[in-house]
């Protein structure tokens, strides 16, 4: 019979936020381990000690290094691989030997935990049993008396560790946060929330629930002050809105504007100067989610990401911001106006939402133009573009549209060929164009234009699968006169 390991978490530090099996399991074991500095204490132990009992063995595991460096070959990562499997051996003798070990992890044990590397080393081997703990997040909002989120917010948990460009963009993007691993990391967190426009709602709590906790706004702590054990948080924002007191609304005399800005089709290189400089200018920045966090991060500045599907919910939360006053970008991949934020808005505007409120359209490099530069000149003469999504309007009238525009040999840019709930439509568009065009027809298929999977193909409309297509691409189909020579394709400019 082999032993059980246990990793047991044992909450923020406070004894007594111990749970009664984390209790149970520890006065229980033949063996308690736990991780500790060379110093030999242990945080984990001072947690766990009402609960030990005379004649269990305790298993040191000592770090080799921490915040130090090290001569070890491989660096600290390789010093820290070693540690974990040489401890993960001293485990496994007590294991077969049939002693039960406890692995006392503060928290939980899944949350940031040490215990898991010894998790993935021995559970394959032995019975391994977690015993979940109080994070320090959830003790960090308790003590400081605020909700972490209600309803329909969303939390995000981070790393102090992460570059503070995106940091700020992920603290931009949520309702609440809480960031752990501070430390040294804390100058960069601080800078991200200020980054965010989120530095005045965000508070510093460290030692949850210790005897020595401290909490303060995280705008005032000093750097030099901050250990390990502290976070930063960020509680829910609807609760704050109703517990202080609400900032007057201007009026929509006071410069309310909501300006819709095209991002091009893919990065920066793609964006023009005087969208980049309405961006700048913003005070919020509203849209589909991937394209919001294309947007370069401002300081103070606000982002309201939302789904690809609610357009109207967007235009409607833009234009609310700017009827109090504020300046708005409403953001769009390519060119606004072209199946894109424009209209959305403009409709929404017409419905009465928004009176008072300025709006203006900053055009953008259409996905359309960002294609034909890379394979030529398909769009040198006449051309139409259509959309083949049947969500916001019937397939008849798309089919209606194909017909008229091959009859009338025009180029045809067509967006939104597929997606994964419409795998029809380009088979149909196809074969209505086979009535007017030659099946020798040049058809480039452009995916991810500018972007890391950037695919560009030049077939013929005799020769186009429509499974190797989806939603990330777009399709430019030549008239009777567009010509492909080498993978150059133009269509000149005379009949």
């Amino acid at each position: 019979m082999t032993g059980t390991l246990y990793g047991v978490g044992l909450g923020p530090g406070d004894p007594e936020l111990m749970t009664v099996k984390a209790a149970r399991l520890i006065s229980e074991a033949s063996v308690i381990a736990y991780h500790c500095a060379r110093h030999g204490r242990s945080i984990a132990r001072s947690v766990a000690e009402p609960y030990l009992r005379e004649g269990q063995i305790e298993e040191k595991l000592v770090y080799p290094v921490t915040t130090e460096t090290t001569d070890h070959p491989g660096g600290y990562e390789g010093a820290i691989a070693d540690f974990y499997e040489l401890s993960a051996k001293r485990l496994a003798e007590h294991l077969d030997a049939g002693r039960d070990v406890v692995l006392l992890c503060e928290g939980d044990p899944f949350f940031y935990g040490s215990y898991m590397y010894m998790h993935e080393r021995l559970s394959g081997r032995f019975e391994a049993v977690v015993v979940p703990g109080v994070t320090s997040v959830s003790a960090a909002a308790s003590v400081f008396g605020r909700p972490l989120v209600q309803r329909d917010e969303v939390l995000t948990v981070l790393p102090g560790t992460l570059p503070a460009p995106e940091l700020a963009r992920r603290l931009a993007d949520t309702d609440a946060a809480a960031v752990l691993k501070l430390g040294r990391t804390f100058s960069s967190v601080r800078e991200a929330f200020a980054e965010a426009g989120k530095l005045d709602d965000a508070v510093y709590v460290e030692r949850a629930t210790w005897g020595q906790q401290r909490i303060e706004p995280l705008a005032s702590v000093d750097p030099s002050t901050v250990p390990y054990f502290s976070l930063a948080l960020l509680p829910s924002p609807a609760y704050a809105s109703r517990v202080s007191p609400a900032a007057p609304v201007p009026s929509p005399s006071s410069g309310g504007e909501v300006v819709v800005v095209g991002l091009g089709p893919a990065g920066p290189e793609w964006l023009t100067p005087e969208a980049a400089a309405e961006l700048s200018a913003v005070e919020h920045i509203v849209g589909y989610g991937p394209y919001v966090a294309r947007v370069p991060q401002k300081a103070g500045q606000q982002r309201h990401a939302s789904g690809n599907r609610v357009e109207a919910d967007r235009a409607r939360e833009a234009l609310d911001l700017a009827a109090s006053g504020a300046r708005v970008a409403v953001v769009s991949s390519g060119d606004p106006g072209v199946f894109a934020m424009a209209s959305a808005v403009l409709e929404q505007v017409s419905l009465g939402h928004g009176t008072g409120v300025r709006v203006r359209i900053v055009p953008g490099v259409t996905a359309a133009q960002a294609a034909a530069s890379r394979v030529g000149a398909p769009l040198g003469h006449d051309y139409c573009v259509l959309s083949l999504s049947d969500r916001l309007k019937p397939w008849e009238i798309i089919e209606k549209r194909l017909d008229a525009a091959g009859a009338a040999d025009l180029v045809l840019a067509l967006y939104n060929p597929a997606s994964r709930s419409r795998t029809t439509q380009l088979a149909d568009a196809r074969a209505v164009l086979l009535r007017h065009r030659a099946a020798s027809t040049p058809v480039v298929v452009a995916r991810d234009v500018g972007g890391p999977e950037e695919d560009i193909r030049v077939t013929t409309l005799g020769e186009l699968d429509p499974s190797t297509v989806d939603m990330r691409c777009l399709l430019i189909v030549g008239s009777s006169r567009t010509r492909s020579e080498n993978g150059i394709v133009w269509t000149p400019r005379s009949y």
